[in-house]
């Protein structure tokens, strides 16, 4: 059995879902195949669903604040309404501590550029400000048998804070809600469905072979793989050319009981603090979701396989995380067993994610995108139609980038920042960007 379309998407996570909805909305006929059980079923139902703007270039910055209109009026953004309900965006500002290495430097002028508001906080403001905080400089993060890791602070932090930053409140609905909007445009979604063949001919892709022995033919295939993009570029063998490497990076979030300060009606931020080595947000409900920001100090554990990673989360990760969050907030009471889960990341090099053709004729990429892209997922779609339509209309993105024009701002990105064959970019070296 064979069936032809114009486009197959190869993930139907929130990035595969909106590359769908912008391909059958440009008006190809669009299958999206995906090994799992639904639209976001895969890391999307882990993210932390973060919306902010810190990141460290120009063109990721931009990226982020053009997303952000998108989430603020989805329905707009949409154009429909799922009927099984909608995502919604919570705002509750971001509050990023300042110290070495991440000063704000390399952030506040593009703020500046881009009109997105923010505030700078010195200790005592921070203190008067958000007073649940220690706001003590403990830099460089620690492990927790590190004898130094009980040491007096040697200063005291600032900040910035940006008012405009939140979260989506269900980010596996929002995946469901792009792929509704997708099918509303003619796009097909099959579940259950691996891909294990790329097929080529004539120096150009062909379609994709499936676990169950079918074909599926187009003249475009876009990887939007997750974790599993990786092992599907190689299968692909598009890999020879990219200085860009990417691969699954195994990461653990957690929850507990916010202390008063912390709670989203109390007004609290999401707080990025790299002094310490994590981040942590309100939660609906009275809780803090907790994660890492890969500080030196802390063992990655890349997965080669996706499929044999454990959800359970570890002790001692969840140890060293609540006890720097104790460090940083007094009033934190350390829960006494660990709840949380252990999804992937799909890792960049440098943690900017590759949106861009590849060598093969036909093959897209949309790589690299965990951690820190979920934000992004509305524009990312636009971004590969973009590429993908000047590609196939004969134009040389390697040579010369296509240039996207932001609706909100009218600022032009470079898409050539998320080449497969870009240099290494130089941010944060974390998740933040």
């Amino acid at each position: 059995m064979e069936q032809s379309v114009d486009a197959i998407v190869i993930g139907a996570g929130v990035i595969g879902s909106s590359v769908a909805l912008e391909l059958a909305r440009g008006g190809r006929q669009v299958v999206v195949v995906d090994k799992g059980l639904g639209a976001g079923a895969g890391s999307t139902s882990a993210s932390s669903s973060i919306i902010r703007y810190s990141y460290s270039t120009r063109d990721a910055i931009l990226t982020a604040w053009e997303a952000a209109q998108m989430w603020f009026d989805w329905e707009r953004h949409l154009g429909t309404v799922d009927p099984d309900g909608m995502a919604r965006f919570v705002e509750c500002g971001n509050l990023i501590l300042r110290t070495t290495g991440y000063d704000g430097t390399a952030i506040t002028p593009w703020w500046d550029e881009f009109d997105i508001p923010y505030e700078d906080l010195d200790a005592a403001a921070l203190r008067q400000r958000f007073p649940v905080l220690d706001v003590g400089k403990y830099y460089p993060p620690k492990l927790i048998d590190d004898p130094a890791f009980a040491d007096e602070a040697i200063g005291e932090l600032t900040a910035l804070y940006s008012p405009n930053c939140g979260f989506i409140d269900d980010p596996m609905l929002s995946a469901k809600n792009l792929a509704y909007a997708a099918r509303q445009h003619g796009a097909e979604f099959r579940f259950r469905s691996e891909v294990v063949s790329i097929n080529q001919a004539d120096n150009a892709v062909s379609g994709v072979t499936l676990a169950s022995g079918e074909s599926l033919t187009a003249p475009v295939v876009v990887n939007v793989g997750g974790p599993h993009s990786s092992i599907i570029n190689t299968m692909a063998g598009v890999t020879d050319d990219m200085t860009i490497g990417h691969r699954a990076l195994r990461q653990e979030v957690f929850t507990a009981h916010a202390p008063v300060g912390l709670r989203l009606e109390d007004g609290a931020p999401f707080v990025s603090d790299l002094d310490v080595g994590q981040y942590f947000r309100p939660q609906i409900g009275g809780t803090l979701l907790i994660g890492g920001s890969e500080p030196e100090c802390d063992e990655l554990h890349w997965i080669d396989d996706p499929d044999t990673n454990s959800e359970y989360p570890t002790v001692e990760v969840w140890e060293t995380a609540m006890m720097r969050v104790a460090r940083r907030v007094p009033e934190f009471g350390v829960p006494s067993q660990p709840v949380g889960l252990a999804a992937l990341y799909d890792a960049s090099d440098d943690w900017v994610p590759i949106y861009d053709r590849s060598n093969l004729y036909g093959f897209f990429m949309a790589c690299g995108t965990s951690g820190n892209q979920f934000k992004n997922a509305p524009i990312a779609g636009q971004y590969m139609r973009a590429i993908i339509d000047a590609t196939m209309g004969g134009h040389d993105h390697d040579a010369e980038p296509v240039q996207f024009a932001g609706e909100h701002t009218g600022q032009m990105i470079n898409l050539g920042a998320f080449s497969r064959r870009r240099e290494k970019a130089i941010t944060s070296g974390t998740v933040m960007g």
